[in-house]
């Protein structure tokens, strides 16, 4: 499967040339061979579109850990792919480079990193496909993962989130707040977060402001008028982009994710102020997402950080993607509901309290990921196994499928 140039564009790089000097080298050939690029960009199309067609959520090639394969993620497991040729390191560069404009190559050989969106049709009835892309250095050489971004919006129903909750991340019954979708990588964070803007989008007649690293989903604007930016494209950071929205006038703000201290105090002043927010962590749980956002912060502000998110905290959304019985992947998740009984537990950090209110706020929304894992069971979706091997807390679990017989 490589590239027919391979032995051309090894001789024209020194052996003793290696990390971002190779890169260097390897990208002022591709400049002088134009059909050079037109090939390693008809290769990635091809490898693309085998992803679409395995129903695959992530390709990888490149660097070292490779091998030379091209690996798949598949309904949670990734392994190479048997049926496609070698593609080594130095071919892999270049085809990572044949996608990007100059702007990204410095700043990829700058920041020895890069978040990319890319967008191309892919087969005959010329449908556009959206993939998140990341490239980084692995061991001196360009690795690349990209990610397909489904272009399926899910609805409220279809995702299972329940009626009391749905009205509060819905700008017409809660015009203000800060709503958080949290989970590992690869929980369907996104597709939640973009099912919930088309949401808005559809029932509202507002503005709603898009930042994200990069945009995923492209929503058209209905009802709402919808701005997508883009950071390092069009905007500096998460940061920026939530204090400039409020110059835009806006009345949701999607912060795509609070990375760090500066991001997520911007965004508890600007939902402080008064705007409906919706951002996203990289945590396994509703009170570890709580316990995260506090512990960003020296000790000594950590006391006026736990107030001010207890006044802005509305939903928490804590999910994950597990597989069923059909060997496909399902989504569990752990929901919590903040009322003047949660802020007080937040304000005083009594993780006890929430817990309890949590397991016993089913008709306000509420639940443990135990909870609907059982759930999930007990319709036959998932197996035993599935349940205890993605709980957050094992003894809760297993007391679970004890008292009900199991």
């Amino acid at each position: 499967m490589g590239l027919s140039f391979s032995k051309e564009l090894k001789a024209a790089i020194p052996e003793y040339v290696f990390g971002i000097n190779r890169v260097k080298h390897i990208n002022k050939v591709l400049s002088t061979n134009p059909e050079w690029r037109i090939e390693s960009f008809a290769l990635l199309k091809k490898l693309l579109n085998n992803m679409i067609a395995k129903d695959a959520s992530d390709l990888d090639f490149g660097g070292p850990r490779a091998k030379s394969k091209i690996w798949y993620r598949i309904y949670g497991d990734k392994n190479p792919d048997p049926n496609v040729g070698d593609l080594n390191e130095d071919d892999a560069i270049i085809v990572a480079l044949s996608v990007l404009s100059t702007d990204q190559k410095k700043n990829l050989i700058a920041n020895k990193n890069l978040d990319f969106a890319l967008s191309m049709k892919l087969d005959e009835t010329e449908t556009d496909f959206r993939f998140r892309g990341n490239i980084f250095f692995e061991r001196n050489f360009l690795a690349v993962n990209l990610r397909v971004i489904k272009q399926k919006l899910y609805t409220m129903a279809g995702l299972g989130i329940p009626a009391p909750i749905v009205k509060r991340l819905d700008l017409q019954h809660e015009k203000s707040g800060l709503c958080l979708l949290t989970g590992i990588t690869g929980s369907g964070k996104s597709t939640t977060l973009d099912a919930v803007v088309d949401m808005n989008n559809h029932n509202n007649n507002a503005h709603i402001i898009v930042i994200g690293n990069p945009i995923e989903y492209i929503h058209s604007s209905d009802r709402s008028i919808v701005t997508h930016r883009e950071v390092g494209a069009d905007v500096e950071s998460f940061q920026r982009g939530t204090i400039e929205s409020l110059r835009q006038d806006p009345d949701i703000i999607v912060v795509g994710e609070m990375r760090d201290a500066k991001t997520i105090s911007t965004v508890l002043e600007v939902t402080d102020s008064g705007h409906k927010v919706f951002s996203t962590l990289h945590t396994s749980s509703t009170i570890d997402s709580i316990h995260r956002i506090i512990a960003e912060f020296p000790p000594d502000e950590q006391e006026r950080v736990r107030y001010r998110l207890a006044d802005v905290l509305k939903v928490v959304i804590s999910q994950k993607l597990v597989p069923d019985k059909k060997n496909k992947l399902t989504l569990a998740k752990e929901i919590l509901s903040v009322d003047h009984s949660v802020q007080a537990a937040i304000r005083n950090g009594n993780i006890t309290e929430l817990y309890q209110m949590l397991t016993e706020g089913k008709s306000q929304g509420m639940f443990t990921m135990q909870q609907d894992l059982y759930r999930l069971f007990k319709a036959g979706v998932i197996t035993m196994e599935t349940a205890m091997n993605y709980c957050n807390n094992k003894k809760v679990m297993t007391n679970l499928l004890k008292y009900s017989g199991h």
